[in-house]
């Protein structure tokens, strides 16, 4: 290199060559190429050989990281993520489904005055399995909480309107609305914690949701709301005359009777009383279910 007349510095296109060349992105055939063209640059020579002794230490500065073991707080934060995106993705799904049973549900109401008289509130087949159904006041009513739940469930910033530490407001607020003095159960012994509530809209007006959260960060939510009276009927029969079903309530008190439902993912008990709807929800086993059912009913019911 004459130094009267010094190598211009490169241009932005050759500085990427470079660093090609130095982290082995480059082919044989071009690292090759490239070498001989920088041959006789002494300056080029120089700066490459300092990015190449600047790249070795910073590899052998950390090497024994490379094989030391992973930490646990990492890989339980890497697993929880995970099951993050899975559980997103079953929503996702969910929501899929609960728009189906949406679309269902108001084909089968509209359609009901066209139905043989005595065919209310019976299954209706519809082909390859599908079933339209007629739905109980109470019925439906499960329906909305199990989607209440499957919307606001997985929510990390806005999970309620009110947070717990506004429970008083948020029972006032709310009793309110729903023209009814609530009570917000206490679910504490059973490992369940109050998040909040919020305000919902029903088909019989407004609805209030109530969300619990565990140690795990397992959610349970309690909706619950005035229902439209059903049509008395003679004691042992459905709606429309059929016999009523063999199977019989898991849980019975006066004027109310725990009933399982299954919407998707999103298993919960609900029952009525006095014309007023109760709906526990969570992706829980049914007898866990069953047992903070039953604490709720007792604390609403003493």
């Amino acid at each position: 290199m004459d130094p009267k007349h010094p190598t211009p510095p490169p241009r932005a296109e050759e500085t990427s060559a470079w660093h090609a060349l130095v982290d082995g992105q480059l082919t044989p055939a071009q690292a090759q190429a490239l070498r001989e063209q920088l041959r006789d640059d002494e300056e080029a020579q120089a700066t490459l050989a300092h990015w190449q002794t600047q790249r070795q230490r910073l590899q052998a500065l950390h090497q024994d990281l490379l094989h030391a073991p992973v930490p646990d707080a990492l890989l339980a934060a890497a697993q929880r993520a995970t099951d993050r995106r899975e559980q997103y993705a079953q929503w996702w799904r969910w929501g899929g489904m609960a728009a189906s049973v949406l679309l269902a549900f108001v084909l089968g109401w509209t359609g009901r005055s066209h139905w043989p008289a005595g065919m209310s509130g019976q299954t209706i087949a519809a082909g390859q399995g599908t079933t339209l159904v007629a739905a109980e006041p109470a019925q439906r009513f499960a329906q909305q909480a199990s989607v209440a739940h499957a919307v606001y469930q997985p929510e990390v910033r806005h999970p309620v309107e009110v947070t717990a530490a506004q429970q008083d407001h948020l029972v006032q607020w709310l009793s309110k609305r729903l023209d009814r003095p609530l009570k917000v159960p206490a679910l504490g012994a059973q490992g369940y914690e109050l998040v909040g509530g919020r305000l919902l809209p029903g088909d019989t007006g407004v609805r209030a949701q109530f969300m619990y959260q565990n140690g795990a960060g397992q959610r349970i939510t309690l909706y619950l709301g005035a229902l439209a009276p059903s049509s008395p009927r003679p004691a042992g029969e459905n709606k429309g005359g059929a016999p009523r079903s063999k199977e019989t309530p898991l849980a019975a008190a006066p004027a109310t009777a725990f009933q399982f439902t299954q919407e998707g993912p999103v298993p919960g008990f609900y029952w009525t009383d006095g014309g007023f709807g109760y709906a526990l929800s969570g992706q829980l086993s049914r007898p866990d279910l069953l047992a903070l059912a039953t604490a709720v009913y007792q604390q609403l019911n003493p």
